[in-house]
């Protein structure tokens, strides 16, 4: 567009220093093919850093874009619907929930649309684990473990178990007796695997100015083993269930820009060098992003689903067609149990629809509005997030693609506090369990969108993988490896700064 000749000559050259910066940003966009050069301007305005902390950015409240929800903030708050759903697609999200929330039974049944439980299980729903679509929890005194799980595996003993682990044909190799999974729970007339219990030692830490915080470590012990002996080399990582707000937002990430944040190698010698988690796409056999699980693991919010289907509740799925769940060829009695399979129902016990109202479901669940954007202390706190370096990792925000599977996620400005890259943490959260590209010491960044909300949803506050962490200031403490700096950062900054950072994260 031309320069109106009433423009002062200093105007001219702020007009074109901005049209130079615009061109330059939107050259960083080069990867979107599918925004136009317009667009690619537009977003690299929209995404730079801010200039101005003492003020919110624009729309910096609508984490979710158009689809946050600004329905009351309760125990429910992660339970809404994208606030943009059609009316047809509102009712495809409350079948989803119904289908979330219902408890599965063992086989035979008279419910037969609900039968196929196990036979071995963690929990019999999806909401069991996900509680009240909000993460999940370590076992209290007294409670059983039931949003907290072992993942199990063993190194490849073998060079043909090495070519399927460098093929990606297998994330991991299941511990032999045992299969990936540790399940606590069996249908009646078959024994659970064992026994889980955790303890705990606390760990004193002195910050900068002499305050002590006390860490807990965990040990995990197992007991009652039914089948026989683990193998002696088993690798064990202890996971609780992630939240489930805004799933489908980052599935709408666009792929380059995840990649466009990778820096393998810390070319530019900041200390932080992502990876991208590389896994192949259950349905096409190609190798494609993952970005969903604490090792990013899956790729896709229904390859997520299908496998915690299989692994936590042990009922097939047209993508996972494994009606006997996580059983290994040793446990002989967990394959003569019945299943719930039925010819007149569909080819596996949860067929589609089920699982694309699952997924929709899934996909649909809204970021809350976000609280007291423009509070002083929460402005300061979010400044010192950039300071300390934490967003180097939690990238704050995103312009979803225009090409997005679901029409409600299109082009939506989010905030999910999230590069979805692998980042190696350090020894104390290392769990030493190599899963697909991921190292034994890397976890994928999780989203920090909602985490103000976990004791309002959840009842407690727990964080982490395994939810080791009572507070968020434990969880800014277990950070090592890549987030060695920004731990050492809070650690020494003054009491008021390290309020003011925790109040910045209380506000998301």
């Amino acid at each position: 567009m031309p320069i109106p000749r009433l423009l002062s000559l200093t105007a001219c050259v702020a007009v074109a220093a901005l049209l130079a910066t615009s061109a330059a940003q939107a050259a960083d966009l080069s990867h979107r093919d599918d925004l136009s050069p317009r667009d690619r301007a537009r977003v690299s305005r929209v995404l730079a850093p801010p200039t101005d902390w003492s003020a919110p950015e624009a729309f910096e409240a609508m984490a979710g874009g158009a689809t946050t929800s600004s329905k009351r903030v309760n125990a429910n708050a992660f339970s809404f619907p994208s606030a943009n759903l059609s009316f047809e697609d509102q009712q495809r999200f409350a079948l989803g929930n119904g289908l979330f929330r219902k408890f599965w039974v063992s086989s035979p049944s008279s419910t037969q649309a609900s039968d196929g439980l196990g036979p071995l299980y963690n929990a019999r729903s999806c909401q069991g684990c996900h509680l009240k679509d909000g993460r999940g929890h370590p076992p209290r005194t007294g409670e059983e473990p039931v949003s907290l799980f072992l993942r199990l595996s063993v190194p490849a003993a073998t060079a043909e178990e090495q070519a399927r682990l460098d093929s990606h044909e297998a994330l991991v190799l299941p511990e032999p007796t045992y299969g990936t999974q540790f399940q606590t729970f069996a249908v009646t007339g078959l024994p659970a695997e064992g026994k889980l219990a955790v303890s705990y030692q606390e760990r004193e830490v002195e910050l900068g100015d002499g305050t002590r915080v006390s860490l807990r470590v965990p040990s995990y012990m197992i007991s009652e083993l039914a089948y026989g002996p683990l193998s002696d080399k088993v690798m064990i990582s202890p996971r609780v269930a992630p939240q489930m707000i805004g799933l489908g937002l980052l599935e709408a990430i666009h792929p380059g820009d995840i990649e466009a944040q990778a820096d393998p190698r810390d070319a530019d010698g900041d200390g932080i060098s992502g990876r991208v988690s590389r896994v192949r796409d259950p349905n096409t056999g190609e190798m494609v992003i993952g970005r969903f699980g604490w090792k990013a693991s899956e790729p896709t919010v229904r390859s997520q689903s299908a496998g915690a289907f299989a692994g936590d509740i042990g009922i097939s799925t047209p993508d996972r067609p494994q009606p006997f769940g996580d059983c290994m060829p040793a446990q002989t009695a967990c394959f003569s149990m019945p299943t719930g399979e039925q010819a007149n129902l569909g080819e596996s016990e949860a067929p589609d629809p089920v699982m694309e109202l699952v997924d929709f479901y899934s996909r649909n669940l809204a970021v809350p509005r976000r609280r007291d954007v423009g509070d002083a202390q929460v402005l300061a706190g979010k400044k010192l997030f950039s300071d300390f370096g934490c967003a180097a990792c939690h990238r704050p925000k995103y312009v979803t693609t225009r090409t997005a599977d679901i029409e409600a996620h299109r082009f939506q400005l989010i905030w999910p506090y999230s590069d979805l890259l692998l980042h190696d943490m350090g020894e104390g959260l290392a769990d030493n369990r190599p899963a697909g590209t991921a190292s034994g010491r890397e976890w994928r960044t999780p989203p920090l969108w909602g985490v103000g909300l976990t004791q309002t949803v959840s009842g407690q506050e727990t964080y982490l993988h395994d939810g080791r962490a009572r507070t968020l200031e434990e969880a800014i403490l277990w950070h090592g490896g890549e987030g060695e700096a920004s731990r050492a950062a809070y650690a020494a900054a003054e009491a008021r700064d390290r309020e003011a950072l925790i109040r910045f994260l209380r506000s998301l």
